[in-house]
């Protein structure tokens, strides 16, 4: 057994994480051992999510159909039975809700939604039941519309407020492929027509819609054999098409189950009549192209015979929970797959790229007013050097300033001190200013920073405790001093003066360089400030846009809505019409009944004043004959 450790995932207030066993890696279907009271095993169930919670509806076990509802709660890891077994009909009258298999479950806000199924009473139509999560109540829809035949083994995806049902096999095992729409607000039905090639009548397959607007079918059972086949209907032009796959493709299953995490349609189980099927494929959408994802053990659940399978999102990464099924006998079980989200590991990787890039450009804008401290922090102490280099370089050229150098030597620490002293320089001579672009940098120095130059003075050998260096005239430009000194310190002082040419230079490099970082901040702020009011305008006209979106959605829902009411209209009126031709039919049929009947009564009757004339004529001439009364006899 190994125990996972959700800490990383969880916040410190849920309860401990879930045991799981596995016998394979962590990238494999692993066993999901949870608490409470496990529901009876059961397959040809339905599942579906709602909140943080999976609801399985029915199913059958092997002692016939349910009718029960469980709830796998993900926060406490723990089965429970919903306390509802009832519904309310219109008239509120609790009614038992009907034990039902091969149904299909979808989540509609804090509602899941039971539709069609094989129901033990059966219907003659499709029924919509809503199970609320938080009363955990049951309630009817009572549709209108064109109500599709009842029927089991189907598939039904909703898009918005509108559910989408494709196929399955009504009562008589008879083999569907007519495609339906259920309005949940209007609670209308209606077919839909389409053109292109539709798939097969089947059951038993998988269907998936993918951005609101294109439907996938794969696989499922035909009435002759097991199918693999791949269609997609696009709801904007509702042209079916069969997706054609180059190179791999899965082999024909059918009651296998499929799960759409992004753009990758995730489709595990299923099986023909002679084999099931153990690996969980994946079709990538926008590629249009098949691959595995793994080969469950042959223990998972996977394996098994009407399973269910539902899609659960916590933080950075995405479960898939498989649920019950049957091989030889029902099973109870759980299994979850882990999938990490690539969008998800993509947009951290940016925002750490971003952030990154925020971290530097943050430290290249808080690092400008360092960096021009450290530039005048170095830049300083090049002046200072520089600053005794041109000190030393009037030295050099004391006789034009007027300047006695002396040298002497100390006793008590055995070191040598440079003593300048400046009797008739200018204000220029008497500081050294280095001057660069943008910057005046002024340096005044005393004789005690002229030692580190003359240290190496004062360690040559001197015969006398003092030298000094009077100053000459000014017409000669001479010192009185020995020759090997003044080369000494011409030599010095030329290679001082051609270190702080290269100091100026180097000085000068780094001023122009954070000028020109400066400048360059400066465009970079400023363009920051240009593209912040371009992305609060593009936001602004973002919202604009939902604004306009939310209104157009709103009257295309609308408009739609009130197409279905027209349609039903025209379906009523269109009823009422056949009604009353066949209405008509039978008038005009009295009516030529009738007509034949007047006439021969007409015939009749002529027949008759015929008769009566000549019954007339014949009285006449009777009367006309009779003999003239005789005289009587007498006697």
């Amino acid at each position: 057994m190994l125990a996972v450790n959700h800490s990383d995932e969880l916040e410190s207030h849920c309860p401990p994480a879930p045991v799981i066993n596995s016998s394979g890696n962590s990238e494999n279907w692993m066993v999901l051992s949870v608490a409470g009271e496990t529901p009876v095993p059961r397959f040809n169930h339905a599942a579906t999510v709602v909140g943080n919670k999976m609801i399985v509806v029915g199913g059958e076990s092997a002692n016939g159909l349910l009718d029960d509802v469980q709830v796998l709660n993900f926060d406490t890891f723990s089965w429970t039975m919903a306390s509802s077994k009832l519904y309310l009909s219109p008239s509120n009258l609790p009614l038992k809700i009907p034990s039902c298999k091969g149904h299909s479950l979808v989540s509609w806000g804090k509602k899941a939604l039971l539709v069609g199924g094989r129901t033990d009473p059966a219907n003659d139509k499709v029924s919509v039941w809503s199970f609320d999560t938080e009363t955990e109540c049951w309630s009817v829809m009572e549709a209108k519309g064109e109500i599709p035949v009842a029927r089991s083994g189907h598939t039904v995806v909703r898009a918005s407020s509108v559910l989408i049902l494709f196929g399955g096999e009504d009562a008589k095992k008879k083999k569907l492929n007519d495609l339906h729409m259920f309005d949940l607000k209007s609670l209308t039905w209606l077919t839909l027509q389409c053109t292109g090639t539709r798939p097969s009548p089947r059951s038993n397959h998988i269907a998936t819609l993918y951005d609101d607007k294109t439907l996938f079918v794969f696989g499922g059972a035909s009435k002759s054999r097991t199918l693999n086949d791949l269609y997609s209907l696009d709801f904007e032009t509702m042209v079916w098409s069969r997706i054609k796959i180059r190179g791999f493709h899965p082999s024909p299953r059918a009651g296998c189950c499929g799960i759409l995490c992004g753009t990758k349609w995730y489709i595990a189980g299923g099986g023909s009549r002679k084999k099931r099927h153990a690996e969980t494929f994946i079709y990538d959408i926008l590629k249009s192209e098949w691959s595995v994802a793994i080969t469950p053990l042959p223990s998972s659940i996977t394996t098994n015979k009407g399973f269910s399978l539902v899609l659960v999102q916590h933080k950075d990464k995405d479960f898939l929970v498989a649920f019950g099924g049957c091989k030889k006998e029902p099973s109870n079980q759980v299994e979850v797959l882990i999938i990490e989200k690539n969008e998800s590991s993509m947009g951290r990787r940016s925002t750490l790229s971003k952030s990154v890039g925020q971290m530097q450009f943050a430290k290249r804008s808080s690092s400008a007013g360092p960096a021009s401290q450290m530039i005048n922090g170095s830049s300083q102490s090049s002046v200072a050097s520089a600053a005794k280099q041109n000190l030393a370089s009037v030295i050099e050229h004391g006789s034009e300033h007027n300047t006695t150098v002396r040298i002497t030597k100390n006793s008590d620490d055995s070191s040598s001190i440079l003593q300048a002293t400046e009797e008739k320089m200018n204000q220029s001579e008497t500081g050294v200013r280095i001057s660069a672009p943008g910057t005046k940098i002024s340096s005044e120095f005393g004789t005690e920073c002229l030692n580190p130059h003359v240290e190496g003075i004062a360690n040559d050998p001197v015969d006398n405790d003092n030298f000094v260096f009077p100053e000459a005239d000014d017409r000669s430009g001479a010192l009185s001093a020995p020759t090997s000194i003044y080369q000494f310190y011409d030599t010095r002082m030329a290679s001082l003066s051609r270190k702080n040419g290269i100091l100026e230079v180097q000085l000068a490099t780094a001023l122009a360089s954070r000028d020109t970082a400066e400048r360059t901040l400066a465009a970079a702020l400023k363009s920051k400030e240009e593209m912040e009011k371009k992305f609060a305008d593009a936001m602004k006209e973002m919202e604009l846009l939902k604004e306009k979106l939310t209104g157009i959605e709103l009257a295309h829902e609308e408009a739609n809505n009130l197409s279905n009411i027209v349609h039903s209209d025209n379906v009523r009126l269109e009823h009422d019409v056949a009604f009353l031709k066949a209405v008509l039919d039978d008038t005009q049929k009295e009516l030529h009944s009738t007509r034949g009947v007047l006439a021969g009564e007409r015939a009749r009757a002529f027949q008759l004043q015929v008769e009566v004339f000549h019954l007339k004529q014949r009285l006449q001439s009777m009367e006309n004959r009779a003999p003239t009364p005789r005289k009587p006899f007498n006697v």
